[in-house]
């Protein structure tokens, strides 16, 4: 198991691996027993501690440029986008810049082709915001903000407004899709080239009270596939790059038949090859495994695995899309399953240790 005693600004010698940045929730209001952003040698197994940043404030979601050596970090209850130089070499993270947000609750950030511009999911407030970016990765406060258009779900408590909770950028880079919790819809919203102004192209209606949470696209194909946090779902939804335009296809429920406690699913994902889809569950504490066949259009239900912790809140393929890293927000842990590049299935190889992991970033 790693050692996460890493101290700010200590040297590891001459070791020149890939690196993993975790975000880690550290308020009372989250259950949180994290202190901030840590730093992780990646180039064996398991993990090794390399530097961490004390004093971040709930960075909830974490987007890499490692083109630039930058990660930003939306953070959670708050309104502030940050971002940070990580040396390739030590893993070294410093400080570049925080800018504001025009809304509460930053869920998710992506970051437009151009690297001009970040884009925010402010959940608490119902909006999108646009946040320049300048040559050197540092942000700037938000020059735009998008609310989000439509009726709140039935749900009283998850659905009494719109609740964005992703936005990731289509595979051409020329739309943002942003799944809506509170509004059971996933909107796909054309950036302005010059301002990153954003505005709503079309709709996709799902479930009422499915809550829809996340979003991933196959690698080869004109799909994606959303995962819906309230009912526990995956659908898989065909995708037009041209009009811009997602239609539902399919719906596949994600937990055991057996299952009967609260639960609410998390994290989706789709490996490399577009033959396997993951998908966690908070509650039940499971990684559900789907196949995908040449259409990729039905996932089929292959099984689960335990996710070894509690609250698997986030997840994230390897760059190379042989390992999935499991991140147990309230077991303190982030746990590494090989794939099985046949069948999909996952095994557990190691643990790191790091308190209240809610988001993990490679470079």
């Amino acid at each position: 198991m790693s050692d996460d005693s890493a101290t700010p600004n200590r040297k590891d010698g001459p070791d020149r691996g890939p690196l993993a940045v975790v975000g880690c929730f550290t308020t009372a209001e989250r259950k949180a027993r994290g202190t901030g952003i840590r730093v992780f040698h990646r180039d064996g197994a398991p993990w090794r501690a390399a530097h961490r940043l004390d004093g971040i404030v709930n960075p909830s979601f974490l987007r890499a440029d490692p083109e630039r050596g930058v990660v930003y970090a939306a953070h959670g209850d708050d309104d502030v986008v940050s971002a940070y130089t990580v040396d390739p070499a030590t893993g070294a993270i410093a400080p570049l810049g925080r800018a504001r947000s025009a809304g509460r609750n930053g869920v998710a950030v992506a970051l437009h082709p151009s690297k001009r511009f970040l884009f925010v999911a402010d959940y608490a407030d119902g909006s999108v915001s646009t946040l320049p970016v300048a040559s050197d990765g540092s942000p700037a406060d938000a020059t735009h903000c998008l609310a989000l258009p439509g009726p709140a779900g039935p749900h009283r408590v998850e659905q009494t407004s719109s609740h964005p909770h992703d936005t990731v950028m289509d595979p051409a880079g020329r739309f943002l899709l942003v799944p809506d919790k509170g509004l059971d819809r996933v909107f796909v919203l054309r950036p302005e080239d010059s301002t990153g102004e954003l505005t709503v192209v079309s709709q996709a209606l799902l479930r009422p009270g499915s809550g829809p949470r996340h979003i991933a696209f196959h690698p080869v194909l004109p799909r994606a596939y959303v995962v819906t946090e309230i009912d526990s779902m995956v659908v898989s939804l065909a995708w037009d790059a041209a009009a811009g335009v997602l239609s539902p296809l399919h719906v596949v429920p994600a937990l055991p038949d057996s299952f009967f406690g609260h639960s609410t699913a998390a994290e989706i994902v789709v490996d490399p090859s577009g033959r396997f889809l993951y998908l966690s569950h908070r509650g039940a504490d499971l990684v559900a495994r789907f196949s995908l066949d040449d259409s990729g259009d039905r996932p089929v239900l292959g099984g689960w695995v335990p996710s070894n912790g509690a609250e698997p809140r986030f997840m994230a393929l390897s760059p190379d899309g042989t390992r999935l890293f499991v991140a147990n927000e309230q077991s303190d842990s982030i746990v590494e399953f090989a794939i099985d590049a046949v069948t999909g299935e996952l095994s557990a190889t190691h643990t790191v240790a790091t308190p209240s992991p809610s988001a993990v970033a490679f470079l």
